[in-house]
């Protein structure tokens, strides 16, 4: 018979292992074939990704998608997630490049070339997605707000605003009178948000001010709206606290875009205007500037300048003074501090991915798998908040390109890495023909066949893999068993419990893919039926008791009396009853024992109920 061996389940290491351009034709997909200016082992990696655009109506649009890597490659745009269709209208340049030849957008039928843009290239290793490009349709839509008329003192402070979305942003100047307004006059300040201060204000600052707000799609003129300048000045006029008109609101902005920070008071005297952080902390003055009488401009934004700033207009030579406050958010896209590294592996051994990000706010990490959405399977784990990507027991279906996404309200980054399976030296054949078998309530005896010789040679050892059914590999024993052992008993498990078990063979070079799983169930719990001794005095009598029992307690006992030897006659009871436990199946037993029917009841109840002399 084959060797056996029998131990409890450990947690013990394996042995270890080695590492070691198509025509165009109308309505088909847009799939380009670059078979040029790739290098032969070179990683598959963008050199360009597509960027965010505004494109305007009848016009041509370009979109960038360029790439290296091991040829051919092919190249596939989609739109929100379809695949773009060519012909007429759309084509992919010899680069990857996607050329839209008339952007439109039709209202009566809903249809726009607008909305996210990515590409897709893909060679014989797998495939890498490009970021999303976000793809918007100049427009310049009416005023949400007008300019509305005000009265102001001579010599006291005016402010009007209008206010327009348009893509891109509009540039925002003014009229008076239907002609431009003199911007040489220090005593106007506009600001990019179609705002206008007028400071001084003096009589023949009377009149009619509209907006005029311009991109690359049209150009709008709001209503207008009449500045009135009344007669007293303000040298005359009696002391007024200070006021601010219009303080800074909160504003949200990317790394090295410009802030704006409004701030306008009026007052008599004339109040001056200050400005602080409400930590403390000082606000420099490299890329800090004063627009105007009292607007901060801070150009270049750095995360140092997120922070909540205090406007404060003060009454010159006293305490008096009004404060507003803004808050000011600096964002910033993810960027990688630990990016994938491709790795090569043997077929049954594991690999680690790790990719961490930073950013403001804190990116979200994803990962795909051939540029679709990896979901975590049995062998496929992502854990401590997707950063780590673990793929055990490698098989052929897990050679991919893997990607890590990043993504946060500022932008998104990308970084890939390429699983392979290593061929190397030959790795041993994986085991076959594993069998279970329940032998009681806390253990299980498995087999499986013994491989060819030349398969036998090369194998040091072999490793169970046990696992309660439904629980994560983490929690998975494994049982280290001799080259030589193709019988094997795993003790101490649970009783009426399902486990997943399998197996794998280890050479010098590494372990053999897994052997199919298959499950087991050990045997219910309950009470432990003693057997008796081997042999029983001829002339006793014994007592026989059948008790049925469950979860609830036992039933009342059947009492039976028994002897083993003819009446009268002790002899003719012959040899002594042969109860071996070890003897077998229960018909075996049967046919073995040739002392009689009465040995044969007692015997077969004492196997199965257990007996006390009397």
């Amino acid at each position: 018979s084959a060797p056996s061996s029998s131990s409890s389940p450990t947690r013990p290491s394996p042995p270890p292992s080695s590492s070691s351009s198509s025509s165009s034709k109308r309505h088909s997909f847009l799939t380009c074939f670059l078979l040029s200016g790739v290098g032969g082992d070179s990683e598959l990696a963008f050199l360009k990704e597509p960027s965010d655009v505004i494109a305007v109506r009848d016009r041509p649009l370009m979109l960038d998608c360029q790439v290296e890597g091991e040829g051919p490659i092919s190249i596939t745009w989609r739109r929100n997630g379809v695949p773009v269709a060519t012909g007429t209208k759309a084509m992919v340049l010899g680069n990857g490049t996607l050329l839209i030849k008339n952007f439109s957008k039709r209202r009566e039928h809903d249809e726009t070339d607008a909305g996210e843009y990515d590409c897709a290239a893909q060679n014989r290793y797998g495939m890498l997605i490009s970021r999303k490009a976000r793809v918007q349709l100049a427009s310049l839509p009416k005023f949400l707000s007008h300019p509305q008329s005000v009265a102001v003192d001579e010599g006291g402070v005016a402010r009007l605003t209008c206010q327009v979305n348009g893509i891109p942003e509009a540039n925002i100047t003014w009229q008076k009178d239907q002609l431009p307004l003199s911007i040489s006059d220090p005593r106007y300040t506009l600001l990019p948000n179609g705002v206008l201060q007028i400071t001084g204000v003096k009589r023949t600052d009377s009149g009619l001010f509209r907006c005029v707000a311009s991109n690359i799609a049209n150009t709008r003129y709001s209503q207008e709206a009449q500045l009135s300048v009344t007669g007293k000045t303000r040298l005359g006029a009696i002391y007024q606290e200070p006021v601010i008109l219009s303080g800074p609101q909160n504003l949200t902005i990317n790394v090295h875009q410009t802030a704006i920070l409004e701030c306008i008071a009026t007052g008599n005297p004339r109040p001056i205007v200050s400005w602080s952080r409400l930590d403390g902390r000082s606000i420099g003055v490299e890329g800090v500037q004063v627009l105007g009488t009292g607007n901060l401009m801070i150009s270049d934004a750095t995360l140092q300048h997120s922070g909540v700033y205090v406007c404060s207009a003060n009454r010159p030579g006293s305490r008096s003074r009004r404060t507003a406050l803004g808050r000011l958010v600096v964002q910033a896209p993810p960027e990688f501090v630990q990016w994938p590294q491709s790795v090569s592996r043997p077929a049954g051994g594991s690999a680690v991915f790790s990719c961490t990000a930073s950013g403001v706010p804190d990116p979200h990490l994803i990962w795909l798998k051939n540029g679709k959405l990896l979901t975590p399977s049995g062998n496929v784990k992502l854990t401590n908040g997707n950063t780590t990507l673990a793929i055990t027991r490698i098989t052929p279906e897990d050679e991919a390109i893997y990607q890590c996404i990043a993504e946060n309200s500022a932008g998104t980054n990308q970084a890939s890495a390429r699983l392979a399976i290593s061929q190397g030296p030959e790795l041993p054949e994986a085991p076959t023909g594993l069998q279970a078998t329940a032998l009681s309530s806390s253990s299980l005896q498995l087999i499986w066949e013994q491989p060819p010789e030349h398969v036998s040679q090369q194998i040091i050892g072999y490793v169970l893999h046990i696992r309660r059914l439904g629980e994560p590999d983490n929690a998975e024993l494994q049982e280290a068993v001799s080259k030589t052992t193709f019988k094997h008993e795993v003790n101490n498990l649970e009783a009426a419990t399902t486990y997943s078990i399998y197996l794998k063979a280890y050479s010098a070079l590494g372990g053999s893919q897994q052997s199919n799983t298959i499950t087991a169930t050990t045997l219910g719990g309950g009470k432990t039926l003693a057997l008796p001794d081997n042999s029983q005095e001829p002339a006793a009598v014994y007592e026989i008791l059948l008790v049925a029992y469950n979860g609830n307690g036992d039933s009342p006992p059947n009492r039976r009396l028994v002897s083993l030897a003819e009446e009268g006659n002790p002899a003719a009871a012959g040899p002594s009853c042969n109860c071996d436990r070890s003897d077998g199946s229960m018909s075996t037993l049967l046919v073995g024992i040739h002392s009689g029917l009465a040995c044969i009841l007692c015997c077969l109840l004492f196997i199965l109920l257990g007996y006390r002399r009397r």
